[in-house]
């Protein structure tokens, strides 16, 4: 099966509601890092405005609207039960891109101001789910204030990227940094995010129904689906616009992230090992499950997944089942911290 064009993407009724108009409970734009090179702008959103705070990190180039399929059902569908923050890592959508070396420590330091910006700053309060760079952030945030941390969720990551020194891999590398039409690098991200079964699979993405608290747009009739969820992944790429500066100092971010078997250990410790999952899939595209496992082995965690047939991105694949997952872990990490 041949993926559809941008503009047979463009062209399907579904399009125009690719991405959802979910209004948050609060938002803003902080200045963060004055002392650290900056100010630069966080931009942020908080849906929802229960007592239980689930804080979302995304990887290389992911905004505020990625995490989407999370936002609705903790934020608006769960609203009177959590407070979902999510937020644009410098370099990415609204923030802003400052030309400078990125880190994932720093990176980190973005997110800790915010949150104390928030006053999230009570012991045992912050859930935590990092995806891919979100998760090597999330390790940071963890090192910084372990103590904070209720549940530490990390998917599809690594305590540091690993090369097994062949040409192709480094050639695969190199290519991802060569420009390329938007096309191109819509069908080539889908490949590495998802196995091909599932692209070329019907759309059965849950959407925001008439009875959706905070969505400010209609649901969509039943013919508003795309076709496939490739074509709907693809208009969601051809919506956000990446920033394709930005990508480049977010990947320098990622691929010089390291943490010793030693250091997670220590982070464990201080976190509590029953309190992180770990999560990867066999057909990760673009972190090798050889990261995860490395991953699990490094930090024993309290629940360590090895998932079949799951790809790079589980908050899409897998919408449903990993939104109970992470249901399951902040319940465990609220029994923990004794509420």
């Amino acid at each position: 099966m041949e993926f559809p064009s941008m503009h047979e993407v463009s062209d399907s009724p579904a399009f125009p509601t690719a991405i959802w108009k979910l209004k948050p409970h609060q938002s803003g734009h902080l200045p963060v890092a004055a002392s650290r090179g900056g100010p630069l702008d966080i931009s942020w959103e908080v849906h929802g405005n229960g007592p239980i705070k689930l804080v979302l990190i995304g990887g290389i180039t992911l905004t505020k609207f990625d995490w989407q399929p999370q936002t609705l059902y903790f934020g608006h569908q769960h609203g009177d039960r959590y407070s979902v923050l999510v937020f644009d890592n410098r370099g990415a959508g609204a923030s802003g891109k400052p030309l400078m070396r990125y880190s994932t420590s720093e990176l980190a330091k973005d997110l800790l101001e915010l949150l104390e910006h928030l006053g999230w700053t009570a012991d045992r309060e912050l859930h935590i789910s990092g995806g891919s760079m979100g998760g090597m952030i999330a390790q940071e945030l963890a090192v910084l204030a372990p103590e904070r941390i209720a549940s530490l969720n990390l998917h599809c990551t690594a305590a540091r990227f690993e090369s097994d020194g062949t040409f192709a891999q480094l050639a695969e590398r190199v290519r991802a940094l060569v420009p390329r039409s938007l096309e191109a690098e819509i069908r080539s991200t889908a490949l590495g995010c998802f196995p091909y079964e599932w692209l070329t699979s019907a759309d059965e993405r849950e959407l925001p129904g008439a009875d959706t608290p905070g969505c400010d747009e209609p649901p969509p009739p039943p013919r508003a689906r795309f076709e496939t969820n490739y074509a709907r992944f693809a208009a969601q790429e051809m919506l956000m616009r990446r920033s394709k500066t930005g990508f480049l100092l977010q990947a320098v971010a990622a691929g010089f992230h390291s943490k010793t078997p030693e250091q997670l250990a220590a982070l464990a410790d201080r976190v509590g090992r029953e309190r992180i999952m770990v999560l990867h899939g066999t057909d990760d595209g673009m972190v090798p499950v050889s990261h995860g496992e490395k991953l699990i082995e490094y930090l024993q965690p309290g629940k360590g997944l090895i998932v079949e047939g799951l790809g790079h991105a589980p908050i899409y694949q897998r919408t449903r089942w990993f939104n109970e997952l992470l249901e399951e872990r902040i319940a465990l990490g609220e029994k923990l911290s004794g509420r």
